[in-house]
């Protein structure tokens, strides 16, 4: 009886956690193999001890996810040529596994050895020439990055503090996009809203490259268009009013509309026969018409 209750218990938590979206993909067709992943809820000490340990304060809202469940893990795949391929992917990294991006440097490395930090060669000044757009975080002691959620070799999702002092708490966060270029892409500022983000893009393969200047592979738009045609739609109009042209765009009704043949009028040609009894009749009508005039 309490194994039963526990399990009635996590089902409501998965169902409050994934906000429904489990029973829309099982629905959905060719869909299989949903899957969620049950994990106890993080103790308080642990957060504490990673905030002490990062000089950084987690957001609210992250934390109180953490105090529900310990990470978050949702995969399902679909079945072609009676093969399951696995397809979405949404996932939370746990406390113990939110570890920077930036590791420290060896004392076994080569001194002349390259580093993300490297990267941060620009001026200011060519950074202010961005415009409105938000300041891209840094990989040098400027910025405090945890990896939220690895894409595979796609890119990672992280935990971003921007503006950073030695020895001071951080505080104000944001989630940032890092793309396979080494490339930032802010994608929100509170977890809530990139965790919805999440689960509206049903964790499809390179769902973060729609906020990208130039958006996912032709592939993972097949995707998107085939399980997510409303937001996908939404997101092409936004970004290209004309449309993609990477898609296949086919009209059933034209390409299988059968076709009227139009006849084609054929020439009666005249054969030997006929010609020769034409040249008899014109033949006659001479005689004819001479004899009238004797």
């Amino acid at each position: 009886m309490e194994e039963t209750k526990e399990s009635l218990t996590f089902k409501g938590v998965a169902e409050r956690l994934t906000l429904g979206i489990t029973r829309i993909l099982e629905n959905m067709p060719g869909v299989v193999d949903v899957r969620v992943v049950e994990r106890e809820p993080a103790e308080k000490r642990s957060l504490l001890s990673w905030e002490q340990k990062n000089t950084c304060i987690l957001p609210e809202d992250l934390r109180d996810f953490y105090l529900t469940t310990d990470g978050f893990t949702l995969t399902w795949s679909v079945k072609l040529d009676n093969e399951c391929v696995p397809l979405g992917c949404m996932m939370i990294n746990s406390v113990s596994s939110l570890c920077p991006l930036l590791q420290p440097v060896s004392l076994f490395s080569l001194p002349n050895a390259p580093s993300l930090a490297d990267l941060d060669w620009e001026e200011d000044g060519a950074e202010s020439g961005r415009g409105c757009a938000p300041a891209a975080p840094h990989f040098d002691s400027r910025s405090r990055i945890f990896e939220l959620h690895s894409c595979g070799v796609n890119g990672k999702v992280c935990l971003v503090y921007k503006n950073c002092t030695t020895g001071v708490v951080a505080q104000q966060s944001e989630f940032w996009f890092l793309d396979r270029s080494l490339c930032w892409h802010l994608l929100t500022a509170t977890f809530t809203s990139y965790y919805r983000l999440m689960i509206t893009h049903l964790g499809l393969p390179e769902w973060q490259y729609a906020f990208t200047p130039y958006g996912p592979s032709p592939q993972a738009k097949q995707w998107a268009s085939l399980y997510q045609p409303l937001t996908f739609s939404s997101e092409l109009n936004f970004a290209d009013p004309a449309g993609d042209s990477h898609l296949n765009k086919l009209d059933p009704t034209k390409a299988f509309k059968g076709k009227a043949k139009v006849p084609v009028l054929k020439k009666k040609q005249s054969t030997p026969c006929s010609l020769g009894s034409t040249a008899k009749s014109q033949s006659s009508a001479v005689r004819h018409h001479s004899g009238g005039k004797r």
